[in-house]
């Protein structure tokens, strides 16, 4: 994928609950007494601009936005149901602003797009999951559903400009190959995920930083700065800016994209602290200077004791991520191709000093010490352990 990082957003009428996207779900609401709260939506307080810019000022190049979550309510002007945003107070298509809010910045725009839907009758599948509150399970349709599905899509996919991504949610567990034909068709370049009903183009791992250093796969993970809920949550649990930068660190060194989500409340506002940790995690992504963006995997065997590293290449320099952070102020290298030009810590630009050396802890069998390794150290790894690390290696 050639965008990297991005904003995911989770925005609907539940907000209004300030607890949880699947609120309808997992309170047990009445489906009629949640649907009736679609009167009182009126984002008044709602600038696409200035989300747009909160993602571009944190290194994001694109926006997944919830076009249609499980609860079947609509966030753009569909002729397909009369349960959407132009029904509200509000009363205007928040999908367009947004769309245009990004073209004009130059923001790439991904859709979401739920296959369950707790409104539309025809929507329930005894196949897969998230059906918990489907209204009428004994009409549940497949062909009817599908052919509202692409209905749907097509006004999407024909009305909003250039979509980057379709993110489907929740699969389906049968295989129809012609809606993401449908999708391809509309959008020709579009990329999609596996969610759908076919394998799609991109794997999705979520709220998980997967094992290994190198996915076989296109790969796009994401979680939310919220640890209770991807929508808007009043007393959120809120994930620690480091914890989220390793994850984005090693999916990234991985070869992966990340969304990085965050829920506005029902007035349009993206929460203060919710805003404040997209800051400090772009704060960090764009000082590693484009190590995360088109590297490749390093092939040398470093040989980095202690430290869990994953080591790519581009432009005939190293670098080295410590998504984990560092256990000492040094690095040692116990395998080196050559001896390097200069190490820099990309974290905060500074240059380190280094020389090939014997070590006391790296020794032979008779206790004796071997080299010579690189020995790269005076890192100041206690002031920075807030964020990974990435070691710079410019070669002579």
């Amino acid at each position: 994928m050639k965008n990297r990082f991005g904003m995911f957003i989770h925005w609907g009428i539940y907000a209004l609950y300030a607890d949880h996207e699947q609120v309808l779900a997992r309170r047990n609401l009445d489906n009629a007494a949640y649907e009736r709260r679609m009167a009182e939506f009126n984002p008044v307080r709602y600038d696409p601009e200035e989300w747009v810019k909160l993602a571009k000022d944190a290194g994001m190049r694109y926006i997944c936005f919830t076009a249609k979550h499980h609860d079947g309510f609509c966030m753009w002007d569909t002729r397909e149901t009369a349960y959407n945003i132009m029904n509200t107070p509000y009363g205007r298509d928040v999908l367009k602003l947004l769309s245009d809010a990004c073209r004009k910045h130059g923001m790439a725009l991904s859709l979401y797009y739920s296959n369950p839907d707790w409104h539309e009758p025809s929507a329930y599948n005894p196949l897969s999951t998230h059906q918990w509150k489907s209204i009428d399970p004994s009409k549940g349709g497949s062909e009817k559903y599908r052919a509202f599905v692409k209905a749907q899509l097509t006004e999407l996919l024909t009305n909003y400009g250039p979509i980057y991504t379709l993110f489907w949610d929740i699969p389906p567990r049968y295989e129809d190959p012609s809606l993401n034909a449908l999708a391809r068709r509309l959008q020709p370049g579009i990329l999609i995920n596996d969610r759908g009903y076919d394998a799609g183009d991109f794997s999705t791992p979520e709220r998980s930083v997967p094992e290994g250093s190198r996915f076989e796969r296109m790969t796009e993970a994401c979680d939310s700065v919220g640890e209770q809920s991807w929508g808007y949550r009043e007393n959120e649990d809120y994930h620690t800016p480091r914890y989220l930068m390793s994850a984005i660190d090693k999916i990234m060194a991985m070869g992966g994209s990340y969304l990085l989500n965050v829920g506005p409340m029902a007035d349009g506002r993206i929460p203060d602290e919710a805003a404040r940790i997209v800051r400090r995690v772009g704060d960090w992504y764009t000082r590693m200077n484009g190590a995360l963006e088109d590297t490749l995997p390093d092939p040398f065997d470093y040989q980095i004791p202690a430290n869990p590293v994953i080591a790519l290449t581009k432009a005939g320099k190293t670098y080295l991520h410590f998504y984990k952070g560092l256990t000492s102020t040094a690095v040692t290298l116990r395998a080196c191709p050559k001896i390097p030009r200069a190490v820099r810590l990309l974290n905060n630009a500074q240059f380190l000093p280094f020389e090939e050396t014997a070590l006391p802890n790296h020794f032979d069998q008779h206790g004796r010490a071997l080299g010579p390794v690189l020995h790269i150290h005076h890192i100041p790894a206690e002031s920075l352990d807030s964020e990974p690390l990435v070691l710079e290696i410019e070669w002579e």
